[in-house]
């Protein structure tokens, strides 16, 4: 395995691991735009992230596409085998697997440990070598479990019924999750979305989720604005306080993120309510999968890198931080 311009690279395979530009061979973990572009001549990924990239943008004739099943076992030449197993980040977010001359490389990409009612559950793969994110990889954070954030969202309902509840969530992932976790905790009324979470969320359907009944809010008339009073909206972060907003009738302005633990972030989205929410893992799970996988080696690709790094070597474990660049941490 090699560092380059481009990515992670597998040599032996003449491959790379979600890389940042066009490549001949990729290996996508999965369909978030800071790991999955356009442009490679052979992706390599689950059936559900090939689907989100098609969904996403324009993958384009020239691409061949290859969609391999949790553990579902490929060649791709001089001896290197790749599978995927589940990373429990967003639907068919996956880890790569490579075997090469009886050494397992994982690669995590981006993956949580919470449950997660919209995707398949994190696997850990035993390995040699486990590369691992750290995007929250700083002790603050202790990510709270998803129903208890839920359940502060519908008791700022029940207290404040005129008030429309805007909450911002990424689009893919964030969102669909969001929407699942308050119909398992009993809301019933319809949601409201952007028009930006539409083809996602039409996406999670197919693939067998259930959300209720859900509109698009511009296909509710202006006049009828009081519709949304007690209800919930959800939309892209950036609309919260944006001039879209401002068809409802005394919102407030939520937002659902990771990053809402640091109350700074909070005050910098003007968020009226904050809901810790993430889909990577936090702290204490970082180093608890780094454990688990029983690897020789830790490398470590995003994030804060220094602060993980450090952490592992205090418990005796061979950790290196491999900087790479291109990975967006607002996609969360």
């Amino acid at each position: 395995m090699q560092v380059r311009p481009e990515g992670l690279y597998c040599a032996p395979a003449d491959i790379y691991i979600d890389p940042i530009e066009p490549v001949t061979r990729a290996i996508i973990t999965h369909g978030h735009a800071d790991h999955a572009r356009s442009g490679h001549g052979e992706v390599f990924a689950t059936p559900e992230t090939i689907d989100i990239m098609r969904t996403r943008y324009y993958l384009g004739d020239e691409t061949r596409e290859n969609g391999l099943k949790y553990g579902q076992r490929f060649d791709l030449g001089n001896g290197v085998t790749l599978w995927f197993a589940s990373a429990g980040h967003i639907l068919g977010s996956a880890q790569a697997v490579i075997e090469f001359e009886g050494t397992r490389v994982v690669a995590a990409g981006d993956y949580k440990r919470h449950p997660d009612p919209t995707c398949a559950p994190f696997e850990v793969i035993p390995c040699d070598v486990f590369i691992t994110e750290a995007t929250f990889a700083l002790p603050v954070f202790q990510h709270p479990p998803l129903e208890t954030e839920v359940e502060k969202l519908l008791r700022s309902l029940r207290t404040l019924p005129n008030r429309t509840h805007i909450v911002g969530v990424y689009a893919l992932g964030k969102c669909q999750r969001v929407m699942k976790t308050l119909r398992l905790a009993g809301y019933e009324a319809p949601f409201y979305i952007h028009g930006a979470l539409k083809r996602l969320t039409e996406l999670y359907e197919s693939y067998g989720q259930d959300f209720g009944a859900w509109e698009l809010v511009s296909d509710i008339p202006r006049a009828d604005k009081h519709l949304f009073q007690g209800k919930i909206v959800l939309c892209p972060p950036a609309q919260i306080n944006d001039r879209w907003s401002r068809r409802f009738a005394d919102p407030l302005p939520t937002v659902a993120s990771g990053w809402m633990q640091i109350r700074a972030r909070a005050r910098q989205k003007r968020a009226e309510m904050a809901l810790v929410v993430s889909d990577h893992a936090d702290w204490g799970d970082l180093i608890r999968t780094c454990e688990e996988t029983k690897a020789g080696d830790i490398w470590i690709t995003h994030g804060r890198v220094e602060a993980l790094e450090y952490a592992l070597k205090q418990r005796g474990m061979q950790a290196k931080a491999l900087n790479l660049i291109g990975r967006d941490e607002s996609v969360e």
